[in-house]
């Protein structure tokens, strides 16, 4: 077990980085604040008005006081569905809160903000919620205020494999698995919407506010001509007394959560997984330093070493192959007591020949072969001593060039892909600078189904670096003039290349990301310890039962 990282100096260089990557987190902050106002204040008074509480309210009754809730997904639908006034948060609130003592994922719909109706994020919110209740066999619980399908945005919400219906299917499969669910409805539960409570395990509705049908009095009166209400339609009584729909019946918000809580207290224990937890320890360099040790610059190298010393206990690692394929570091550490494997791009500069071997060049945030190939072997080792892989990101993809291809960087980094994808610890994936093209899918990208992924403030994600992006869109754009005969000035050229590459670096901004849920939070680089330790936590609660496999690509 070595010590690493240094201590730094604080020059003017650290000083303007600090100062820098506090401004992104101030800026982040001042955007999460407002996206937890949902839909605002008069939307909020309303609510109350009616008796009942806020989403949020909702979320911060039902978890044990003291405890955090790790959200979920906060800045989805940031800066879309701005022609129908906007969505904050995709009008739905998610996340990972314990309850009586056991970890849940928690779904809440945020009625401020378009009445709980569900736009396409939303969709993609929920069904994320209910992925990290299935892969970690959490408890899942459903706070229900929703009028439903968004009908304007109807085409993009409800046919298709991953849309709407697909809620309800995992209702299925989750329960089918013994996960508990438990919807408790606290406002309108309108149309398909209503079986996601029937599908639960059990069923809550609060008198007066509550209310489930498949059709409102409105369409039920143009369906079939029967006039009727809210209440004798489908409220609580009817439910309760009559249809037998719910389990139970309550007279307010607080006490379904009190119920809740009453519910969760008496599941019976599982199985865990056993990964080691040993006695958690701060890390010896202070973890505020890493504001100033992150550039300003996202090109520009720094040791990624300092960043890990950062993060892990006592800054302690046992490197893997240390002096082999010195851009990936790869190490065992502990991370608040527990056991990790990590997996991280060095950013420092790294010596590589030029293809003519006239000089040398320096390159950081690359994947050579021998990178990959250690990343790949080290993944496997994780697997086969059920240790948790955690992926630090800063990388701006594979080698390329002729020596590189000749040196068979393709089926490297196909054994490294290879082994992330089939890898069965759980993986969990901190973007902290770069993020671009294959690199993100070796370094365990959303697609390669991290338990959780966040970004910092300081990443950026796409296909390739923003230079290289517009000078290529450029070439496209000009070439495509040329052949329409049109010819530009060296000004228009300057201004359209500006034009793209204000464009891509918008899209490359973790924001972007967020929005799209891409990532499923941007968090405090500071937070970084506490939303590891929470996953591998909760992670822990689902034995791994699968063996590991790589597949066909074995050497």
């Amino acid at each position: 077990m070595k010590e690493s990282g240094s201590r730094v100096r604080h020059d003017s260089a650290y000083l303007k980085n600090e100062d820098f990557n506090k401004n992104l987190l101030r800026k982040l902050n001042a955007a999460m604040e407002t996206l937890r106002k949902g839909g605002g204040e008069e939307a909020a008074t309303r609510q109350k008005k009616r008796g009942k509480l806020l989403a949020r309210e909702r979320i911060a009754s039902l978890i044990d006081p003291g405890t955090p809730f790790l959200e979920i997904g906060t800045m989805a639908a940031l800066g879309l569905y701005e022609e129908h006034g906007g969505a904050a948060s995709a009008g739905i609130v998610t996340g990972i809160g314990r309850i009586s003592g056991r970890e849940a994922v928690i779904i809440a719909n945020d009625s401020t903000v378009k009445a709980g109706a569900y736009f396409p994020l939303s969709i993609k919110k929920h069904l994320r919620a209910q992925e990290v209740s299935l892969e970690n066999k959490i408890p899942i619980i459903y706070l229900v205020d929703s009028a439903g399908v968004f009908l304007p945005m109807q085409s993009e919400i409800f046919p298709d494999k991953s849309d709407f219906g697909r809620i309800f299917y995992n209702n299925a499969i989750l329960s089918s698995q013994g996960i508990v669910q438990i919807a408790a409805v606290m406002g309108p539960c309108v149309a398909g919407g209503a079986y996601l409570p029937i599908m639960s395990d059990e069923s809550i509705i609060v008198q007066g506010t509550g209310s489930v049908f498949l059709a409102g009095p409105y369409l039920v009166k143009a369906a079939i001509g029967e006039e009727t209400d809210v209440e004798e339609l489908g409220g609580a009584d009817t439910h309760s007394s009559i249809s037998g729909i719910t389990d139970y019946k309550v007279e307010s918000d607080s006490e379904a959560i009190e119920l809740i809580r009453q519910l969760i207290s008496k599941i019976g224990k599982t199985e865990n997984a056993g990964f080691d937890r040993g006695t958690p320890h701060l890390p010896k360099l202070d973890p505020k330093e890493i504001y100033g040790i992150i550039p300003t610059d996202r090109t520009k190298p720094y040791d990624m070493y300092e960043i890990i010393a950062r993060i892990v206990d006592n800054g302690e690692l046992d490197e893997y192959k240390a002096a082999y394929g010195k851009s990936l570091i790869c190490a065992y550490a502990r991370i608040d007591g527990w056991a990790v494997g990590i997996v991280a791009n060095q950013r420092t500069t790294v010596k590589s020949k030029k293809p003519d071997n006239s000089s040398e060049m320096q390159i950081g945030g690359v994947i050579y072969s021998e990178s990959a190939d250690k990343g790949a072997r080290f993944v496997m080792n994780c697997n086969q001593k059920r240790i948790p892989l955690v992926f630090f990101q800063d990388v701006t993809g594979f080698m390329v060039g002729t020596r590189a291809e000749r040196g068979g960087i393709i089926k490297d980094g196909a054994k490294m892909v290879n082994a992330v994808s089939n890898s069965t610890v759980p993986k969990f994936t901190i973007i902290v600078g770069n993020s671009f093209g294959a690199g993100n899918y070796a370094m365990c990208g959303k697609a390669y189904d991290p338990r959780l992924i966040f970004a910092w403030p300081s990443a950026r994600i796409a296909v390739m670096g923003g230079e290289q992006a517009s000078q290529t869109l450029l070439s496209i754009r000009l070439q495509q003039m040329e052949r329409d005969g049109r010819k530009i000035t060296e000004d228009e050229q300057a201004n359209l290349l500006k034009e793209i590459k204000d464009r891509y670096e918008t899209e490359m901004d973790p924001t972007y990301a967020a929005a799209r849920l891409w990532v499923d939070e941007i968090i405090d680089p500071l937070e970084t310890r506490q939303v590891i330790s929470r996953g591998i936590e909760v992670a822990n609660q689902s034995p791994v039962v699968s063996r590991f496999n790589v597949g066909v690509i074995q050497t």
